[in-house]
């Protein structure tokens, strides 16, 4: 079992490290490669309304003089953003599918030019032409691959990071709703930003509202692990999805956004539910039921005694269009009742 936890070790580690590339490209000043053609009235007309639009990201401050049109997306979260926000006509390209893609984006996801199954290396990006960049873990921008922000920028190509690997630790849907606006505001839709982040909002609302009085319910992530346990912590996106939904994250009290804790702490805590997050690479839905169900210690767990468990794609913990998806998910998983 133990190549299916590789990729959750990996991402412990990238989100651990995020505060340091961000650190690494503090003093970078990028401007939209577009800006610097011309000159005079006539470069300034052609300024669409709205425009110029100063962005900080991450230590990295951008001013774009018109929206990107060649847009490059590492991993999946920052892709489906793109098409919630009708963008679909400015992908080049993308990477590192995680999970199933949302049914009303699936046949736009499909006709984005598949760069690489991971992270694709600089020159795969180049070679799609991008003037834009969007990553949506640390790992986008990796400097050990080539592939930095600093290095983009030498290139004449613009890059946004996802605020969640912005090295501030704590994460909550105000983020979420924050990066659809930037985003909103980077290419000149910032109407329909607006309407995303009110529909997401009336998704959140109406869970929330459906278990209002309801007792909470301890809630353990399992994202992935054998000998020790991979877990979403305090400062997690997933610990505010859990509250929102009437539960508790039973590790809330872990000061990361991820990290390893004992078997032996999750029997103490006594979990009634299990929240499995569910992404490419790290073994099936099913097989981490099966390991789960087949630990001895964990038998008398209540969630595991019950076989209470409630699955989310990895993409819906993350800052980006799913996570309202996520709060409505757990909301019924853990508050059925309130539903029917």
């Amino acid at each position: 079992m133990s190549q299916l936890f590789t990729p959750a070790r990996t991402r412990g580690f990238l989100r651990a490290t995020a505060a340091a590339v961000a650190l690494s490209s503090l003093l970078l000043t990028t401007g939209c490669g577009a800006s610097d053609e011309g000159g005079g009235a006539e470069a300034t007309a052609a300024v669409p309304a709205g425009f110029p639009v100063t962005v900080d990201n991450c230590g990295v401050r951008t001013t774009y003089d018109r929206p990107p049109s060649r847009v490059v997306t590492i991993h999946q979260h920052p892709a489906e953003l793109m098409l919630a926000l009708g963008l679909k006509d400015r992908m080049a390209g993308t990477a590192f599918p995680d999970s199933a893609v949302l049914p009303e984006l699936k046949e736009d996801y499909a006709a984005i030019p598949e760069l690489a199954e991971r992270e694709p290396s600089f020159e795969k990006v180049l070679d799609a032409e991008p003037d834009f960049v969007y990553g949506g873990y640390g790992s986008a921008f990796a400097e050990n691959e080539g592939r930095s922000r600093e290095a983009f920028t030498d290139a004449g190509i613009d890059t946004y990071l996802n605020r969640e690997y912005c090295g501030e630790k704590q994460v909550t849907m105000k983020d979420t709703y924050d990066e659809i606006r930037t985003i909103g505001r980077i290419f000149g839709v910032p109407d329909r930003a607006d309407a995303l982040v009110a529909d997401l909002e009336g998704r959140v609302g109406k869970a929330a509202t459906g278990v209002r009085g309801e007792p909470r319910v301890p809630v353990f992530v399992y994202d992935s692990g054998d000998k020790s346990a991979f877990t979403a912590g305090g400062k997690s996106l997933g610990t505010e999805l859990i509250r929102l939904a009437g539960g508790e994250n039973v590790f809330a009290d872990l000061d990361d956004v991820f990290g390893d804790v004992s078997w032996e702490q999750v029997v103490e805590r006594r979990p009634e539910a299990i929240a499995i997050y569910d992404y490419a690479g790290a073994g099936s839905v099913e097989e981490k039921k099966k390991y789960l169900l087949s630990r001895p210690a964990l038998a008398d767990v209540p969630a595991v005694r019950n076989k209470r468990f409630v699955v989310l794609p990895l993409t819906a913990t993350l800052v980006g269009i799913r996570s309202a998806y996520a709060v409505e998910d757990l909301a019924r998983g853990l508050h059925p009742k309130s539903f029917r």
